[in-house]
């Protein structure tokens, strides 16, 4: 077993080991403590009952709760209100009053626990467009900048299912006749999100090489502009077949002809 392998299963057996359920006492709600940290570095819970032959997953509300401390006020904000709601359909996850929410049975409680999640951590980068922070997210930045690419045709918030059963998103898709390219926009980069990228790329390109008989290609675009990126990051990109673009050298020739056909 190489070193990325040891890392992404390693990444896998620490989801396992810090995610924790408990009943809630005196009510039907199952609270799950997952090992990820919202705006203010606290757990990200979110919370089941029975209802039914269904399951109601919630986060209680704490989400849009925590948006509006750090001053993100979505209803004033038709942009903030734009992108919530591409947030929401992207995962298949509603608004009910202030909570986030989405129904799932036995057979896809997974898959709904997981694009809960994935909601809630896509609703927290809002906190980027507070009047205090910078004025857009760095996934828009990409995707202008991939707007003023000629000849490239791209699919964002692309979903595909891999090996485990899974659906994943990526950022950006761009399909070529011979090759697909999956993109992940980091706006920051960490022990954390990369080990989840290599291994919903390698997932993913399994499966998708079978389907469509292609070449998928990951590629990570990492804003560099404020912070170092640690060169064992970029190493862990290159061993394991990812290509990788720093936001600083985006327009370079050798950067560029990432994004092509050949």
């Amino acid at each position: 077993m190489n070193q990325i392998e040891q890392l992404v299963n390693d990444y896998y057996r620490f989801l396992r080991e810090k995610t924790t359920v408990s009943q809630i006492k005196g009510s039907d709600w199952i609270e799950i403590a997952t090992p990820f940290a919202d705006l203010y570095n606290d757990i990200i819970s979110i919370y089941a009952t029975k209802q039914g032959s269904e399951f109601l997953l919630s986060d209680d509300g704490q989400t849009m709760r925590n948006l509006e401390l750090s001053g993100v006020e979505i209803a004033k904000s038709s942009k903030r209100k734009n992108l919530l709601d591409s947030i929401m359909l992207n995962y298949g996850v509603t608004i009910h009053n202030t909570e986030f929410t989405t129904r799932a049975t036995e057979q896809n409680f997974s898959q709904k626990k997981h694009n809960l999640i994935s909601a809630i951590a896509a609703a927290n980068d809002l906190y980027v467009l507070a009047k205090h922070t910078v004025s857009s997210i760095f996934r828009e930045d990409v995707r202008v900048f991939l707007d003023q690419q000629e000849n490239i045709i791209y699919t964002p918030y692309f979903i595909s299912k891999g090996s485990v059963g899974l659906e994943f998103t990526f950022d950006f898709q761009i399909a070529y006749r011979q090759k697909e390219i999956l993109i992940k926009a980091f706006n920051s980069i960490n022990k954390f999100n990369l080990p989840h990228f290599l291994f919903t790329w390698d997932d993913v390109k399994q499966v998708r090489e079978k389907q469509t008989e292609k070449q998928i290609q990951g590629l990570a675009i990492i804003n560099d502009e404020k912070r170092e990126v640690k060169a064992e990051f970029l190493e862990a990109l290159q061993n394991k077949g990812a290509k990788y673009i720093l936001w600083s050298k985006r327009n370079s020739p050798d950067n560029l002809k990432l994004l092509e056909a050949a």
